[in-house]
């Protein structure tokens, strides 16, 4: 068994780094991870799903010991682009130390959560309790073939568990200040108008689509969804974009669409949200016109982690480093916790993320090691039964 050190999960994470794994392409990273838990005694199993749509994925399952109680950790291996390499001050793909941090692409979004989770399993004895990891490289794109059908293929195969940890930055300003034990869902629509084309000295041969969509876009706006629940902020509609495709001056266009995004809380459904998407756009006359609404996408749903002894113990370990628990947060976009969240109980715990997806993204080491020191924490007390 290695020895938990400050080393061990930093000059893992510069090797995690250096892989050059922009959504879907694994670039050896998986690889390398498969290869580091095998050498720590876990069975890896390698898993590649396609179709649906989208692209070939790589994951990876890994898991070790046997009995006792099953602690899941969750993360992902692929990173955005990182861009024109001319706004960062060296390769991306180079890790680099500078002022106590460490840079590059994939630093805090989120190859740092799975270092500092395997060099926390390998300061862990191997009899302690049942650890499994799910390791996807498709959380960036598209999410068809990776979490989604992982965690599926585990429940088919007899891999359930207690409790899951996803290592996502969810820390606001400093290490532990917060906790994610949900997220919003996240639902994206379009409306088409569709009028009749013609000249603008002519508008009685023609009919004009767009004050129809306008009046639309207000009955979208203007009444709100609710006011929010006890975890939960207000869910909110934002039209994103209203497009007519119309170059000229002198002619009504046929049709025009609009399209928009709620972030919902768990008040609602996808279903939900479709029916009063509809009973919006009903309160609005068509005056001759045709309207067109359907859902863009495949929506995220709302989820809420029951509030547990788990997240407890997990609190407790953060306010013993810091001095103060947690805040339990929901805020932010969607994450691959919402897959897991259909199985078991599941919370995200990680850095502080200001810099991911930016240039020159970059981590404190000192929070790295801290995190380490978390989730080692949190393993010793959860197996042995703490969180119960």
């Amino acid at each position: 068994m290695t020895d938990l050190s400050t080393d061990y999960a930093v000059r893992l994470l510069e090797r995690l780094i250096a892989c050059r794994s922009v959504t879907p392409e694994a670039a050896g990273v998986q690889d390398l991870l498969a290869h580091e838990l095998t050498e720590l005694g876990f069975a890896v199993t390698r898993l590649r799903f396609e179709g649906d749509g989208s692209y070939p994925v790589d994951n990876l399952f890994a898991t070790r010991g046997q009995g006792g109680r099953r602690l899941l950790f969750a993360g992902h291996t692929d990173v955005v682009p990182p861009g024109d390499v001319a706004n960062w001050t060296a390769d991306p793909f180079v890790p680099r130390h500078a002022d106590g941090k460490l840079y590059g692409r994939g630093a805090a979004d989120m190859k740092s959560g799975i270092a500092a989770f395997v060099a926390a399993c390998a300061a862990t004895p191997p009899e302690a309790g049942t650890i499994q990891l799910a390791i996807t490289n498709d959380e960036e794109a598209d999410a068809i073939n990776g979490t989604e059908k992982l965690v599926a293929w585990m429940a088919e195969n007899g891999h359930a568990f207690d409790f899951a940890i996803v290592g996502e930055p969810s820390s606001a300003q400093t290490l532990g200040d917060s906790i994610k034990i949900g997220r919003r869902g996240s639902f994206s629509g379009k409306v088409t108008v569709t009028g009749t084309q013609g000249h603008v000295a002519y508008p009685d041969k023609a009919n004009n689509p767009l004050p129809v969509l306008a009046a639309i876009v207000t009955a979208l706006s203007s009444e709100r969804l609710d006011a929010g629940t006890d975890h939960f902020p207000a869910s909110n509609l934002e039209v994103t974009t209203i497009d007519v495709g119309n170059p000229t001056s002198n002619v009504i266009p046929m049709s025009g669409t609009l399209r928009f995004n709620i972030r919902y809380n768990d008040s609602w459904t996808p279903d939900t949200l479709a029916d009063w998407v509809r009973s919006r756009i009903a309160t609005v006359p068509a005056n001759g016109t045709t309207i067109a609404f359907e859902v863009s996408g495949i929506p995220s749903r709302a989820f809420l982690s029951p509030l547990s002894a788990d997240i407890e113990t997990l609190s407790a370990v953060i306010a013993e480093r810091n001095g103060r628990p947690p805040e339990y947060s929901t805020g932010g976009g969607t994450s691959d916790a919402r897959f897991i969240a259909q199985y078991g109980p599941v919370v995200e715990c990680g850095l502080v993320g200001p810099s991911m997806h930016k240039a020159d993204e970059h981590i404190a080491v000192a929070d790295l090691t801290g995190l380490t020191e978390i989730y080692r924490r949190f393993m010793q007390l959860y197996f042995a039964g703490a969180g119960r």
